[in-house]
């Protein structure tokens, strides 16, 4: 059974092997075992120290331990490649995509559906989903552009980490920091999910403001692993994205290897069940940013790079108010997943694993019959029960990417869910 130490961006000192970890110093002379002493750095040397994310390994072999890479031919649906022309004000819907048919494991079985910067540029996010029938045995995989936040809709995923194991199932998160080599095993034989890639500034806890203290996410909750490592001596091959592309390399072991680490930069889960709703308690439906699980924040303060929202079960008490999430259109663009249930503001049309988009200022909100269901319900305290959809909003309008803009999952008639309402009648 997997071990985890509590908390959200904690310093953590784990070793796999008594005594691996050096004392009173990070690159001692000669460390134990004759173990390699390797700094993994989040940020810049010199980010504050409230910003500053940085781990040390000691591992079997130093990662610098590998041969030229080449190019990758294999997940050709992996890409930032985005359609061509400019980008539409169209709101777009995918319905869930399908598992594959032959044995795909978690990289070859990742489609990319739209992203909103280049990855070189330091800033952004691109939206994943993936698919997968199949371990990664005897390969792993890195991701230089950015950090992963895995979201499971069907089937647990463990991903075996440089810095420790992860077990998640649906309802629960995973975020694998940028440059920590990982594989992942498929406990249930197939899984599919979302992945939001951040590849701007560290996802953190949003800050509470009038809320106060307590609330929202809480850093106890989220847990990182202990140390754990692999000795295998035989072919490896490890699949690197570096800005936008896939490339490859084969090594003469594992890659995962690391057997103490200290530092706060390092793989977490969290169960998004314990997250703590914030709402309402006289009128008018809040704002969604009281959902904030994780935020990224840009250079302009209040307005994120991504944040990650989620929409759980929750009492819903307001009087005189429309309850459901009402019409708008945000500067902000929204990417929107579901992983159970059913989401309040749409009756039909958005399954689990399905995905929409509403991208800058396009005006969007609850269908015909949610809005008339909603508008005369009797008002009595209520509970929205069996239902997780989640968010991932960015300051930066998404580009679909062409696989998204060609898949037959892409509802054509996505804007009729806004037809039919009456026209108001004044007197």
């Amino acid at each position: 059974m997997t071990s985890y130490i509590p908390g959200f961006g904690n310093h953590v000192s784990t070793e796999a092997v008594p005594g691996a970890l050096p004392e009173g110093r990070n690159s001692p002379q000669r460390p134990a075992f004759g173990l390699y002493a390797e700094q993994l750095s989040g940020t810049a040397f010199t980010a504050p120290r409230h910003e500053n994310r940085r781990s040390w390994l000691y591992r079997l072999r130093p990662s610098a331990e590998h041969a030229p890479y080449c190019p990758y031919e294999g997940a050709a649906q992996f890409t930032p490649d985005v359609a061509d022309g400019p980008l539409s004000p169209n709101r777009l819907r995918w319905n869930p995509l399908a598992m594959p048919d032959t044995p795909t494991d978690l990289i070859d079985g990742m489609a990319t559906m739209m992203i909103n910067q280049d990855a070189a540029s330091l800033e952004g996010v691109a939206v994943h989903v993936y698919r997968a029938n199949a371990d990664m045995v005897a390969r792993a995989f890195v991701d230089a552009d950015g950090e992963l936040l895995f979201i499971p809709e069907h089937g647990r995923l463990t991903l075996l980490t440089e810095l420790g194991r992860i077990d998640i199932a649906p309802g629960q998160i995973a975020l694998v920091p940028r440059g920590v080599r990982f594989r992942a095993l498929l406990p249930d034989g197939e899984a599919r999910g979302y992945v939001a890639e951040n590849h701007g500034s560290l996802f953190r806890l949003p800050d509470l403001g009038p809320i106060g203290a307590n609330g929202l996410a809480n850093p106890r909750d989220f847990e990182t692993p202990v140390a754990w490592f692999e000795d295998r001596d035989e072919p490896f091959e490890l699949v690197q994205k570096y800005l936008g592309s896939l490339w490859t390399t084969t090594l003469d072991h594992s890659p995962l290897d690391v057997v103490a680490w200290h530092g706060n930069l390092a793989p977490c889960r969290y169960d998004l069940a314990k997250f703590n709703t914030i709402g309402t308690v006289s009128y008018d439906h809040p704002d969604p940013s009281i959902f904030t699980v994780l935020t990224s924040p840009s250079n302009v303060p209040g307005r994120a790079n991504a944040d990650f929202v989620i929409f759980p079960p929750r009492w819903m008490v307001g009087e005189d108010t429309f309850r459901p999430p009402w019409f708008h259109r945000n500067v902000m663009s929204e990417c929107m997943g579901l992983i159970h249930g059913a989401y309040d503001a749409k009756a039909d049309g958005f399954a689990p694993g399905a995905i929409s988009l509403h991208n800058l200022m396009a005006g969007h909100g609850p269908d015909v019959a949610s809005w008339e269901a909603a508008s005369h319900a009797e008002l009595k305290p209520h509970k929205i029960d069996g239902t997780m959809a989640f968010m991932v909003e960015s300051c930066w309008p998404y580009r679909p990417t062409r696989h998204a803009m060609e898949s037959a999952d892409l509802q054509g008639d996505y804007d009729t869910v806004w037809g039919g309402f009456p026209k108001a009648k004044l007197p």
